[in-house]
């Protein structure tokens, strides 16, 4: 039977792995959401403008699916952006128990406004590899998908 210093000393490779990894994802996060966080949203919120501002109209799991959040966190969210103007929330003629969310003039010139500096800031972040690292990065990434 193996000691767990045996089972640390053979897994040695992708426990640092994870380290650089996880590392590397928090310093990603933190240098992005800093426009955001400069504009007054949190990412959540900026999360649901980009998304109405991109796809259209949403329904809230649409929302969920796309900004990666959970539901009780985007119903906060929701009621936060349309108490402020920047969203609109109307029942679904298809399904009442549903509502279709939309992103008003005030929602569109928000994200407008945030979205040049965002982009900007994440090419930033990613000018330290070349377009073929960022092309086997994805590809690397894309692995993890099926677990």
């Amino acid at each position: 039977m193996k000691t767990l210093k045996d089972l640390m000393k053979e897994s040695e490779l992708d426990l640092s792995t994870l380290v650089v990894f996880t590392k590397a994802e928090h310093a990603i996060h933190k240098k992005e959401y800093q426009t955001i966080k400069d504009s007054g949203l949190t990412p959540t919120q900026f999360g649901v403008l980009e998304a109405l501002y991109s796809k259209g109209d949403l329904k809230i799991n649409e929302l969920i699916e796309k900004i990666l959040t959970t539901s009780g966190n985007i119903t906060v969210v929701v009621k936060n952006l349309e108490k402020e103007g920047f969203i609109h929330r109307k029942v679904d003629p298809r399904d009442k128990r549903s509502c279709i969310i939309s992103i008003t003039d005030k929602g569109s010139q928000c994200i407008e406004g945030i979205l040049p500096k965002h982009v900007s800031n994440i090419r930033d972040i990613f000018k330290v590899l070349s377009d073929e690292e960022k092309l086997i990065l994805k590809t690397i990434l894309k692995k993890f998908k099926t677990l």
